[in-house]
């Protein structure tokens, strides 16, 4: 029984992205979404399972895997654009494909069951931003944080405007705005992060997707939590997390609750195996 318990988050994700992907590929009737969503499920529950095992780089397994086949087979492979102007697109043209799907099970309803998980588990900037030095922030944080709506308002705005001037060409415009934006995206977040001294500046200030992961998340199934009993206050934990979030709190409304990535650096450090 215990045993069970300790795999019950990797079975628990795995059965979930398994429902969607059969789901999805009943409704409709394309066998591609059961590959996708079984591919993608597999990586992230591996991933977990990993952890479990207590392999040290288990999470980038996943964002590995799930990050160069969303970025190189479905963005510049497929022409499938899938950053948020993408999600903005099919929205107005009012069809339930590509980015729309991605956007409601990853980012819209999904973190209801796993939180910010697409942060720390799937995203391809993120991928390339973990490998830079600053794993732990080194500075105080920046405001900024507004940034991120801003910049989430002005995706909108370019697509709404594109669509009011009646542009054509909307799939070479697609495939544009997705490599142009992931330049711009890697660019500034490489930049931040030397400049902040935090590989994370780029998630915490500037990144718009986390307009559609913070509310949701706050109501997220699988979360960090803490065994009170076994928590001798060392602080470890505060230091290691790179988003800054006060796992020793279980309350929701713990500080930065809703940015937490499920990375489990805090349970990782923790002396005392608190953290779960």
């Amino acid at each position: 029984m215990k045993t069970l318990k300790k795999y019950a988050r990797p079975l628990l994700l795995w059965l979930v992205f398994e429902a969607v992907a059969v789901t999805l590929c009943i409704a409709k009737d394309n066998v591609f979404y059961l590959i996708n969503f079984s591919y993608i499920g597999t990586a992230i529950a591996a991933s977990l399972f990993l952890f479990v095992r207590r392999y040290r780089h288990a999470r980038r397994v996943a964002q590995l895997f799930v990050g160069t086949y969303m970025l190189g087979y479905l963005g510049l492979l497929c022409n499938e654009n899938m950053q948020i102007e993408g999600f903005w697109y099919y929205l107005f043209t009012g069809v339930f494909e590509a980015a729309t799907i991605h956007y409601a099970v990853a980012k819209i309803f999904g973190p209801l069951v796993f939180g910010r998980g697409w942060c720390g588990y799937a995203c391809w900037t993120a991928m390339v931003l973990d490998f830079l030095p600053y794993k732990q922030p080194q500075l105080p944080e920046k405001p900024w944080r507004c940034v991120r709506y801003i910049v989430f308002a002005a995706s909108f705005l370019l697509i709404a405007v594109l669509f009011l001037l009646r542009v054509g060409s909307w799939e070479r415009i697609m495939f544009f705005l997705f490599v142009a934006g992931n330049i711009l995206y890697y660019a500034v977040g490489i930049a931040l992060a030397f400049i902040c001294r935090d590989n994370r500046a780029f998630c915490k200030y500037i990144c718009p997707i986390t307009a559609f992961l913070k509310p949701m998340s706050y109501f997220s199934l699988l979360r960090v939590t803490c065994g009170q009993e076994k928590c001798v206050s060392c602080g470890k934990c505060k230091r290691v997390c790179p988003m800054n979030v006060d796992v020793t709190d279980n309350s929701r409304k713990r500080k930065n609750g809703t940015e937490c990535i499920l990375c489990m650096e805090c349970a990782n450090a923790c002396p005392k195996k608190a953290l779960s």
